[in-house]
């Protein structure tokens, strides 16, 4: 009896405390989460769609003003030229400007600019309130974020993937064209050109919450490390003296040979693009009796595969040699050039479908790899190096928007305007390839110009 009561109570442990299995060990739950660089270059996109909406409409106005004032096109492109002069020249001190005050304020700013210059259009009655209006306040407010302000946003908050990154930036201007192109080409044919200027002025006030409740200069605001960086990377000081950085950093590229062939060549890539088909396109067009919205809506599309090509073009500068991707697409778009005055006609056919698919692959796919060069020729001086090749993008297309109108006012034809570009374009292609290969090396204001660190 003594053993059967000492030996009841196993069972009941038994079933108590049920035989152990093998675990598996406790695996912490991970969250994968979106790196805050890819909201940033979100927020960034969207507010260049929105500046993108004053680009769209230089190259609708020019018969309208013309019809109305009485203007030549002369006088008219002079306007649109001052304006894209200036958007490359604030470029490179917009870039040191948001290294002194924050891309917040500066980009905020730029917008507000831009939509009181467009805004006041609407009660001009001479052309040098054209000139004041389009030319100086909305080509300052744009320059002070064009492309640097990409640049800017792309070298702060991305250690990996900048290639693609600038690409789908800089697709974000012609994402506006595409959405706001047909939009005020339809106003200015059903409602004058004043409600379009209306239209632009909303589109650029509109963005501007969004950038200072969204957008923030530095990953470190919110304590986080660059995407693709392995170590954490505060926050500079606010650097002082921004117009004279920008000179100082000028001064020390132009005594190197590849500022010079990388300024040169993207002076031609802004006549070709920006000063020649942006300005001049849809009236070149309606001179061969196309309707203006057909002629607006090809525009467009360039936009569409603008878009594609300019993104692609990113993935191709993190994988390919950058000089190589520009000779080509130098040496495509002067060829495309070449056969455009053949393809303009009244309707829209197969030829220039072809054309505007082709050229809009091509459009701004030189942006990733000039940046790279520039990032891989000037280190940490890269963004505003890159504001003073914009600039020189910007004077490029100015003098052909400006020569163009003068010479379809003389000539009554834009075919001299069209040849010439693709000439140029050939010169370009070879200015890229003789760009020698560098490895990185420390900041040039740091190497050339102790004075401007």
């Amino acid at each position: 009896m003594t053993q059967t009561s000492e030996a009841a109570p196993a069972p009941e442990d038994s079933r108590a405390t049920p035989p152990t299995r093998p675990t598996r060990p406790i695996r912490p739950t991970v969250r994968h989460r979106i790196h805050r660089a890819w909201f940033v270059a979100a927020v960034t996109f969207v507010t260049i769609i929105g500046a993108a909406a004053f680009r769209s409409l230089p190259g609708l106005l020019i018969d309208p003003l013309h019809q109305e004032f009485h203007w030549s096109r002369g006088t008219i492109s002079a306007a649109v030229s001052l304006n894209l002069a200036l958007y490359g020249l604030t470029a490179p001190f917009a870039a040191a400007l948001m290294d002194r005050f924050g891309i917040r304020r500066v980009v905020a700013v730029a917008l507000t600019v831009i939509a009181v210059g467009s805004g006041l259009t609407v009660w001009m009655t001479a052309a040098w309130q054209l000139l004041l209006c389009w030319g100086l306040l909305v080509g300052l407010g744009s320059g002070s974020m064009a492309l640097a302000f990409a640049a800017t946003v792309t070298n702060r908050w991305f250690t990996e993937r900048k290639g693609l990154v600038t690409g789908i930036l800089t697709a974000a201007s012609a994402s506006g064209q595409l959405i706001f192109l047909p939009l005020l080409s339809w106003i200015v044919t059903e409602h004058s050109w004043r409600p379009a200027a209306v239209t632009v002025s909303l589109a650029a006030l509109a963005v501007v919450p969004f950038v200072w409740l969204l957008l923030r200069d530095h990953p470190a605001d919110v304590g986080q490390k660059p995407y693709g960086a392995t170590e954490f990377v505060p926050k500079p000081e606010p650097v002082r003296g921004a117009a004279r950085r920008a000179v100082n950093v000028l001064l020390s590229a132009v005594r190197t040979g590849p500022f010079w062939l990388l300024a040169g060549s993207f002076a031609i890539c802004g006549a070709s693009t920006n000063g020649l088909v942006q300005t001049h396109f849809v009236p070149a067009a309606h001179d061969h009796d196309m309707p203006v919205t057909a002629a607006a809506s090809l525009l467009a599309v360039i936009g569409v595969f603008d878009v594609v090509g300019t993104v692609a073009s990113g993935w191709f500068t993190d994988r390919f040699e950058p000089r190589r991707l520009l000779a080509v697409y130098y040496a495509l778009r002067g060829i495309s050039l070449l056969f455009l005055p053949m393809l303009l006609h009244p309707t829209v056919h197969p030829p220039m479908i072809l054309f505007i698919v082709f050229y809009g692959l091509d459009w701004v796919a030189t942006v990733p790899p000039t940046l790279a060069l520039c990032r891989e020729q000037y280190g940490e001086d890269s963004a505003i190096v890159f504001g003073w090749v914009l600039a020189s993008h910007q004077v490029g297309a100015a003098l052909v928007a400006f020569l163009g109108g003068v010479a379809r006012d003389r000539l009554g034809s834009y075919d001299v305007v069209w040849y010439a570009s693709g000439a140029l374009c050939a010169a370009a292609t070879l200015m890229v390839l003789v760009i020698r290969r560098r490895r990185p090396t420390a900041p040039l204001t740091a190497t050339v110009s102790p004075a401007a660190a």
